[in-house]
């Protein structure tokens, strides 16, 4: 495995956390696409991260302005889903992401949020994709994610991990997300500290034309569907089903990155559960700058 296969699937690791820890969708306006690690050659790239432009507005350099703030009743209530779910503290999660052609995957887990980081741990499985097809060659269909409020750790399998001194964990400190190639992690550290199932209502919130569309069932459950259009010109749809207590049961969300559309379906149970992430041994684990700087990255 060269240097620049090392450095691409590190950053696909990062890419893939990110989304898993369910990341709102951004606009396709941000930083240009193509190699997140800036180190050019022909093999197998990583997707790029997806852009963080502020949810309440349209990505960097676009024109539209930012959504006027929601009012009335339809305010006041996902005020209410927003304010049940952040007490609610924790939730089993279950959700699919899909990133155009380059990669799809689901998460099972349980998360927990406080101040708007989270902790816990996730079960990612890769499904699909051309950065799933590079993942599954060097020995990993599936990984588990674990988050810490500063930072998150990502298992590989044998293979790639022989390429890195033998340890099985990266650890990825929010704020190092932030120096990779090309502006792309820009807002990274910001986006995933922020990643909690109430964010969803937030970016209702912003938005100017949330609508009411009924009462559906939704795994059984009674709810209500609302949904909205956020970012101004973006397009970025979000929709939510909430049960009788003001508690998410499921999220879509729907956007685009530099590689294409970008959705994602989540499932949210359990609320209140025991939610723990150990961190793994120091000796089994290497750091996401040491090993890129290691790389040449």
């Amino acid at each position: 495995m060269t240097g620049t296969t090392v450095r691409r699937t590190v950053v696909a690791v990062a890419v893939t956390a990110t989304l898993a820890g369910l990341t709102g969708c951004t606009s396709s306006d941000g930083p240009a696409g193509g190699d997140p690690t800036g180190s050019g050659g022909s093999t197998p790239s990583a997707p790029s991260a997806p852009s963080a432009a502020p949810p309440q507005s349209s990505a960097p350099g676009s024109a539209a302005r930012p959504s006027p703030a929601l009012t009335g009743p339809v305010a006041d209530a996902l005020r209410a889903v927003e304010r049940a779910t952040g007490r609610a503290g924790s939730a089993r999660v279950e959700s699919t992401t899909v990133m155009g052609s380059e990669l799809s995957l689901k998460a099972v887990g349980a998360l927990g949020w406080h101040d708007d980081a989270i902790t816990g741990t996730l079960t990612i499985t890769y499904t699909g994709g051309t950065t799933a097809e590079t993942m599954r060659r060097l020995g990993t269909t599936a990984m588990e994610a674990r988050y810490l409020p500063d930072a998150y750790y990502a298992e590989v399998g044998d293979e790639f991990a022989d390429r890195v001194g033998g340890r099985h964990w990266i650890k990825y400190v929010y704020e190092d997300l932030e120096d990779l190639g090309g502006g792309t992690g820009a807002g990274f550290a910001d986006q995933m500290r922020t990643t909690t199932p109430h964010q969803a209502v937030k970016l209702l919130l912003s938005a100017g034309d949330v609508r009411r569309v009924g009462e559906e069932e939704t795994r059984g459950r009674r709810t209500t569907h609302w949904s909205g259009t956020v970012g101004g010109t973006t397009a970025q749809t979000v929709d939510i089903w909430v049960d009788d207590r003001d508690l998410l049961v499921k999220k879509v969300e729907r956007g685009r990155t530099e590689t294409g559309e970008l959705t994602q379906t989540a499932y949210y149970g359990d609320y209140g559960v025991a939610v723990s992430a150990e961190r793994p041994p120091a000796a089994d684990t290497a750091d996401f700058k040491e090993l890129l700087a290691s790389q040449g990255g």
